[in-house]
């Protein structure tokens, strides 16, 4: 089946099998978009989704595979992404990889390095920061022959960091200033913005027990609108960034006003 430009427009979704992504994937389809769907190890998350995808609307969602920790994959996953439909016009940057890196503080004379893994190092950065610059002008071209645009996904720890998450926090300090840095080189022919979400879901694989309930309570008590976001939230936010036509270098927190007391 062949499309023209006028027929459709096409978003790439970095990290969209599962979770938040996956919302994002889903709402922007439901608003016409045919999606791309990128997954790393979530390929038969990734295939579900798609097959949701293809019952709503034929020809209009695909699954493609990539470890954005490789430049030769972001240069496959770019060529693929354009190639599916001969055009992209929105890139959201929604991948990330979130863990503790917690710094030992302990005096010289005891420990004469400080604790640095440079796995942590390589796998956070490359993936939450090397990833979606790169990703960004792979498809700068693209995007700018069809007046495009890229929205990432900061995080409200990138102005006030996250205790035992140096290195994390870091990353997303450092996409939130691509995103105004780019919002500048890009123009006018490329929008970029972010959406900064707060407490929208708790991280996966924590075992759940008092003390992180107590954690998640003070989170919410520290919140003026006094509740968790959903993921129908940040797609709103995504929603509005993609559909406007003169916003761009901005960055939307969606946090429930949590900023206002970090």
């Amino acid at each position: 089946m062949s499309h023209s430009k006028r027929d459709i427009k096409v978003a790439i979704i970095t990290g969209s099998a599962r979770r938040i992504g996956a919302s994002i994937a889903e709402t922007l389809h439901q608003q016409g978009f045919h999606t791309v769907i990128h997954y790393n190890h979530s390929k038969d998350e990734a295939e579900n989704l798609v097959s949701r995808l293809l019952q709503n609307r034929a020809d209009s969602a695909v699954a493609l595979q990539a470890d954005l920790k490789s430049v030769s994959d972001l240069n496959t996953l770019a060529e693929s992404a354009i190639a599916q439909w001969g055009q992209v016009d929105l890139l959201v940057n929604n991948a990330s990889c979130f863990y503790p890196t917690p710094i030992t503080n302990k005096p010289a004379i005891e420990k004469p390095k400080p604790e640095f893994k440079i796995d942590d190092w390589n796998a956070i950065i490359d993936t939450n920061l090397r990833a979606p610059y790169i990703l960004s002008l792979l498809l700068a071209d693209e995007l700018r022959r069809v007046g495009g645009s890229i929205i990432n996904l900061v995080d409200i720890y990138s102005e006030r960091p996250l205790n035992n998450h140096s290195i994390y926090n870091i990353s997303k300090a450092g996409i939130a200033m691509m995103t105004q840095t780019l919002a500048k080189e890009l123009a006018p022919d490329i929008r970029v913005n972010g959406v900064s979400p707060g407490a929208i879901l708790w991280p996966e694989g924590e075992i759940e027990n008092a003390e992180q309930e107590a954690a998640q309570e003070r989170i919410i008590s520290q919140t003026p609108l006094a509740r968790c976001g959903s993921p129908n939230d940040i797609c709103e936010a995504v929603s509005y960034l993609a559909s406007s036509e003169f916003v761009t270098g901005q960055i939307i927190k969606v946090d429930g006003g949590r900023s206002l007391y970090l």
